[in-house]
């Protein structure tokens, strides 16, 4: 796997000048390659600190190839079929098609080359996870405002539905409102780091107040979370990442309304981004921001297991409970947001609407 420094654009200036100075490395499993080839696709993440996004495939040589757009703040990812995902993205909600038929390739190389064709100026509301309805909209977390919302003709964002512990639709991060699931094109269950209601009252309640909630309900199903992540629906039941403690897990009795979470797997990171194949599980970690994040549950775990934190990609066997493969990031990306599975495709590529290319590249 190649070496290389991160393309400027992180949201973060402090981490942008260091992505700068430093190199970064990627390393991943022996058996990875194979793993993505068996089960026919390519991996999709987001790194807002490093204003990256990635495709990680393979080639016909059998090695592995990562290729890296450059995209502000690059957050949640939506994959819709095999040739058309949507993210969000600092101020901007982005809709990504592939330019490519079966038979095209770019540079004798890339079988996918996905270029946004639909874009939504939403300004700043750092939205975190998406997903598309059945009218084919965009739903995403709006976390300055506490909401899930979708696009409008005329103003940044609509809400679509809050909280019920939050009283006023403002621009205050009070719980940290951050996953999403959808079930059949509708919004399932969300996730928060606390049910605050006053701005930033979240950084309090990091260690026990996060809940689930379902959004059909309008109910609180899950509480006493560790600053919990990525909420999925799989095979029946409700998947979610408890990042504090570094747990991937489910919530028992969801249906019910009264559900626990039970923790299967201990991943060496700040689990954030989820994403499934099969009896597979696709966990992103980062290695936790001390200064913001620190005495959590995941600090004593790590220590117990004589471990540092991870940065990168964890695919763990959910039959056996154990990684069975994964890619790793060293150096200068610390931080990945959201993990996507890519369908039909072994090596895509993806052009940001500010690169250079984009202004040639054209299809009919």
């Amino acid at each position: 796997m190649t070496t290389k420094k991160p393309t400027k654009g992180a949201s973060e200036p402090q981490t942008a000048e260091a992505a700068q100075a430093e190199t970064t490395t990627f390393s991943q499993s022996s058996g990875l390659v194979g793993l993505m080839s068996k089960l026919r696709l390519s991996i999709l993440f987001s790194s807002y600190q490093s204003g990256l996004l990635y495709m990680l495939g393979y080639g016909t040589s059998g090695g592995a190839h990562l290729h890296q757009a450059a995209i502000a703040k690059p957050m949640g990812l939506c994959v819709e079929d095999e040739n058309a995902f949507t993210l969000s993205a600092g101020y901007q909600i982005l809709r990504f098609k592939n330019g490519l038929n079966p038979d095209q390739r770019v540079n004798d190389q890339f079988d996918a080359c996905f270029v946004p064709r639909e874009v939504h100026f939403t300004g700043e509301l750092d939205a975190h996870e998406i997903g598309i309805d059945a009218q084919g909209k965009p739903l995403f977390i709006n976390t300055r405002f506490n909401c899930l919302a979708t696009t409008d003709a005329r103003h940044s964002f609509r809400e679509v539905w809050r909280p019920p512990f939050i009283s006023a639709l403002i621009d205050e991060d009070r719980c940290h409102l951050n996953g999403l699931a959808m079930d059949k094109n509708k919004a399932a269950y969300v996730t928060a780091i606390s049910r605050s209601d006053t701005i930033d009252g979240w950084r309090d309640r990091r260690d026990s107040g996060g809940v689930v909630i379902d959004v059909r309900t309008n109910k609180i199903i899950c509480e006493g979370l560790s600053m919990p992540h990525s909420p999925r629906l799989h095979q029946g039941e409700l998947w979610l990442l408890n990042s504090g403690t570094g747990e991937l897990g489910v919530v028992g009795g969801a249906a019910s309304g009264k559900g626990k979470f039970v923790p299967r797997v201990f991943c060496p990171g700040f689990a954030r981004g989820l994403a499934f194949a099969g009896n597979y599980a696709f966990v992103g970690l980062s290695k936790p921001r001390y200064k913001r994040f620190e005495g959590l549950a995941l600090d004593q775990r790590l220590a117990d297991a004589d471990s540092e934190p991870w940065c990168g990609i964890q695919i763990i066997d959910l039959t056996k409970g154990v990684c069975a493969e994964w890619f790793r990031i060293d150096g200068a990306v610390k931080e990945l947001f959201d993990v996507a599975v890519l369908k039909g495709h072994a090596c895509p590529m993806s052009i940001g609407p500010n690169a250079p290319e984009i202004v040639k590249f054209m299809t009919h």
